[in-house]
């Protein structure tokens, strides 16, 4: 599904804030993985996955999606093929406009656009029977304006509006990170849910460890800017958090971010 070829990246090269983000990375994502990505901070992870959607270019290296070569595509045109929830609620939706207004942006992904907008009625009731599955009564709510929803609301919203068109690889950036514990675990559930009955291909960046093992069918570890850990399967359901934090701590790597999540 996703092919990662000999990447690497690095900001501001030749200057005194030189930094190498990602160095020669090699990954493999098949069909239905529903990867989890740790690390600390600078550890490299969400440029890794900024460099899959095409918010940075790769220095070296390619980038396959289902075959295509994607590593000079832009990333307006990645988008149809990409779904994609960011750490802040307030991005994945457009605020002055109604929620059905923004399904329908979200159901219109990568289709031809028209000048004709209308929502027509068996469309409306596809995004009222989709809405009633996060159980936040915004099936209800249809017309309000999302800019009047909370964030954990507008999270949701975002969540589902990344896989109303079911995309070849979703994109996880901390999008629990910004929420409170509760709303944050029905995000998860959420997210765990469209995978798993949708069977998406799922990229998630998290720094909670907890989270990490407990979500997904294998989990990356990313150090300076290198993956030094890639685990799956039964090995991946027996790991605790103390195996994670022996691994962080060995590299002295471990956080107060980390420790908290």
């Amino acid at each position: 599904m996703l092919e990662i070829s000999h990447v690497s990246k690095t900001f501001n090269p030749g200057t005194i804030t030189e930094k190498k983000a990602l160095l020669d990375i090699n990954l493999t994502l098949e069909d239905g993985d529903f990867v989890t990505v740790i690390g600390g901070n600078g550890a490299g992870k969400s440029t890794l996955l900024n460099l899959i959607a095409g918010v940075h270019s790769c220095d070296t290296g390619t980038i396959k999606l289902n075959g295509k070569d994607i590593t000079e595509m832009p990333e307006y045109k990645r988008a149809k093929y990409l779904g994609r929830v960011f750490q802040d609620p307030m991005w994945g939706t457009a605020a002055n406009m109604e929620i059905e207004e923004n399904l329908a942006m979200a159901y219109r992904r990568g289709k031809q656009r028209t000048l004709a907008w209308g929502i027509k009625n068996e469309e409306r009731a596809l995004y009222q029977k989709k809405l009633a599955l996060l159980e936040l009564g915004l099936e209800n709510r249809m017309n309000s304006k999302v800019g009047l929803l909370s964030g954990g609301q507008r999270q949701a919203l975002t969540l589902l509006m990344a896989t109303l068109q079911k995309p070849e690889l979703l994109l996880l950036d901390e999008h629990t990170a910004a929420l409170d514990p509760k709303t944050a675990q029905k995000v998860l559930e959420l997210t765990d849910h469209f995978v798993r009955k949708d069977h998406l291909t799922a990229f998630m960046v998290t720094h909670n460890m907890r989270h990490a093992i407990h979500y997904g069918n294998r989990l990356i570890m990313m150090m300076k800017g290198e993956i030094i850990y890639d685990v799956r399967g039964e090995e991946k359901k027996n790991l605790k958090v103390e195996d994670l934090l022996a691994k962080f701590g060995a590299a002295g790597e471990l956080n107060d971010r980390m420790m908290l999540g």
